[in-house]
């Protein structure tokens, strides 16, 4: 089952920071991505001011004889500028994902909040794509059996999937993957788990919102709970940590999804990583139960091979971070090159995948 062949086609570099503006001369990568009302596919690129001040802006995608081949640029959807965004050093919105949800008619936008503790999950909602209104910090219910506050640990690579799934108790929810990482220490690593698991490198986890709660009321969207382990680190390319990368699309058997894998040797308390590779690979969960993993990758679909994808801010890099679904089985997956740029992949699912 590990072993499907997927036809890929790297389709180039779509966006790139423009050189007069300083707002993105320190680069402009890992956008989230969406079709908005208009039926046009917009992305939301983490806009770097040197040397790591980040926001999110707005982007059309410019198509041509239907390839994606760059974007118009329409403003910022958020800048830093909650407490929860600001920490003594820089301050940061940075990595949104974005999902449309139809069962409570609004856009979500996840994303990484660089804070006081590092990087926290953050919610904003909107109902056009443009104007965004912060819902505040993700917070995660503390329960017994974990023994575990999850809201005390840095985390990121958030997202929600687009339609109610069932939560563990067969309740009808809105779900969303994150990534804790429990590792506390400063200079000398010090982790701390969750009851119950063994793993120390961090992994993906599946939170859940009831869907009847944020009916009511949107706000109750970063209201989580009843928190489970979804995937650890496997494979020799996901050596030190996984994490969510596009949010799920629905194919005939389960939610499609690209993730992505880190290997390489990590320095302690360097924004930039020097030593570090960036890969992507498919996950593919039950429709139902998101928890269900009915495909993993053992290789990667995608990992460092062009220069715009070897030679940046960050060598070494491929972050995918959007998913198009184009229909006929194919998929154009929009990731971060290097830490710098933004390039776009065509993916084409085998017949009869998975």
């Amino acid at each position: 089952m590990n072993t499907q062949p997927f036809a890929k086609m790297r389709l180039g570099v779509v966006m790139e920071p423009c050189a007069d503006d300083p707002k993105e001369a320190g680069g402009v990568l890992n956008p989230g991505g969406v079709r908005g009302p208009d039926g046009e596919y917009y992305l939301f690129p983490r806009l770097v001011e040197a040397p790591n001040y980040s926001r999110i802006g707005i982007a059309r995608v410019i198509f041509e004889d239907g390839e994606p081949v760059g974007v118009e640029r329409l403003g910022l959807a958020l800048e830093p500028g909650a407490a929860f965004e600001r920490n003594p050093h820089t301050a940061g919105c940075e990595d949104a994902r974005v999902t449309y949800l139809p069962a409570i008619h609004s856009y979500v936008m996840v994303y990484s909040s660089y804070g006081p503790r590092s990087s926290r999950v953050a919610l904003a909602i909107s109902e056009d794509c443009f104007n965004w209104q912060r819902l505040g910090p993700a917070l995660f219910s503390y329960e017994d059996h974990w023994l575990t506050d999850f809201n005390l640990f840095s985390n990121k690579d958030a997202f929600f999937f687009p339609e109610p799934v069932s939560d563990p108790d067969g309740e009808p929810a809105l779900a969303l993957v994150h990534r804790p990482d429990f590792d506390v220490g400063g200079i000398e690593p010090f982790v701390t788990l969750p009851k119950g698991i063994e793993e120390k490198r961090p992994g993906m986890w599946v939170s859940y919102a009831p869907l009847e709660e944020v009916r009511r009321n949107s706000a109750n969207l970063v209201r989580l709970q009843k928190h489970r382990p979804l995937a650890f680190p496997e494979h020799r390319w996901e050596d030190l940590k996984i994490g969510g990368g596009t949010p799920p699309a629905r194919i005939e058997h389960g939610w499609f999804m690209v993730y992505h894998g880190l290997s390489g040797h990590l320095e302690r308390n360097l924004d930039h990583q020097p030593n570090v590779r960036y890969e992507a690979g498919i996950m593919v969960l039950g429709l139902d139960d998101p928890l269900e993993m009915l495909y993993r990758s053992e290789e990667p679909i995608l990992e460092p091979e062009d220069e715009a994808e070897s030679v940046g801010v960050v060598d070494n890099v491929v972050f995918p971070t959007a998913l198009d679904a184009r229909g006929g089985g194919r998929f154009d997956v929009y990731y971060g090159m290097a830490d710098t740029r933004i390039g776009v992949v065509r993916i084409d699912l085998p017949d009869g995948f998975p």
